[in-house]
């Protein structure tokens, strides 16, 4: 089987120790490419190191994370949009709205997504959105902002049906990832109901590792295990769900290099 992992900071200082182990790990388990989304302008270097070191398997996007969004976001903005134009990345991403942490900044939140999702549609690229706490305000912003073609994943998707059914009708995936095997995550009342071609995998390592490794750092090597609860959920096999959720990747994300 082979699986997409389609969210992964692999680039992260957590890996630093042991990376090659972990990337290791992550080709033993089946795992053929980890879409990697970018944080802020500090994290650049580190992703794109990974992408030299590991050709062909982990892939960049770029973006401005909803809780890097400060005063100096403009400035931020800048730099990234000069490298989508230097270069192709995968997608516009990490991008969205976070109201978990700190509601400081949200106007410019908002305003930092509403610019990178313009990046997306003029150079048509999917989005990546990040939506902690903020599921309906991120999806009344894409709703505005959608012209018929934008298209991405709400990435650690954890709303309920109403919102799953709002996000899969604007044409977007729905990124599954270790709240799945979470005994209260939610998500055993959603992804029975919502067909099996509406979904991406993902880890979002080095953090939410799915059980039995809650609580621990995080890897891409682990998406067997949400592929089997996904399964499990839907009635289908583990084989099935790695095929169609390979698939649907595949189908959103540009060929880097293409």
């Amino acid at each position: 089987m082979n699986y997409i992992e389609t969210h992964a900071h692999i680039y992260s200082s957590k890996f630093d120790s042991d990376r090659d182990q972990v990337i290791q790990d992550i080709r033993e388990a089946g795992v053929e490419r980890v879409y990697m989304p970018n944080v802020d302008v500090e994290t650049i270097a580190a992703m794109l190191d990974c992408e030299e070191k590991y050709p062909g398997l982990c892939i960049p996007m770029m973006g401005l994370h909803p809780c890097d969004v400060k005063e100096d976001f403009r400035d931020q903005l800048v730099i990234m949009e000069d490298w989508l134009n230097r270069r192709q990345f995968a997608a516009v991403g990490e991008i969205g709205l976070d109201l978990y942490w700190d509601k400081t900044f949200f106007e410019q939140q908002k305003e930092a997504l509403r610019i990178q999702i313009n990046w997306a549609k003029e150079r048509d690229l999917p989005i990546v959105l990040h939506c902690r706490d903020s599921m309906d305000e991120t999806i009344a912003i894409v709703q505005e902002e959608h012209d018929g073609n934008l298209k991405g994943i709400f990435h650690c998707f954890t709303g309920d049906l109403a919102q799953a059914e709002q996000i899969i009708e604007m044409g977007f995936l729905l990124g599954i990832g270790g709240v799945a095997t979470f005994k209260n995550g939610g998500l055993d009342k959603v992804i029975p109901e919502i067909s099996i071609k509406h979904f991406v995998l993902e880890t979002d390592a080095p953090y939410l590792a799915p059980v039995p490794y809650r609580g621990k750092r995080n890897s891409p090597a682990y998406l067997p295990i949400i592929a089997e609860k996904i399964g499990d959920y839907l009635q289908i096999s583990k084989e099935e769900v790695a095929l169609q959720t390979k698939q649907n990747a595949l189908n959103l994300f540009r060929e880097i290099g293409s």
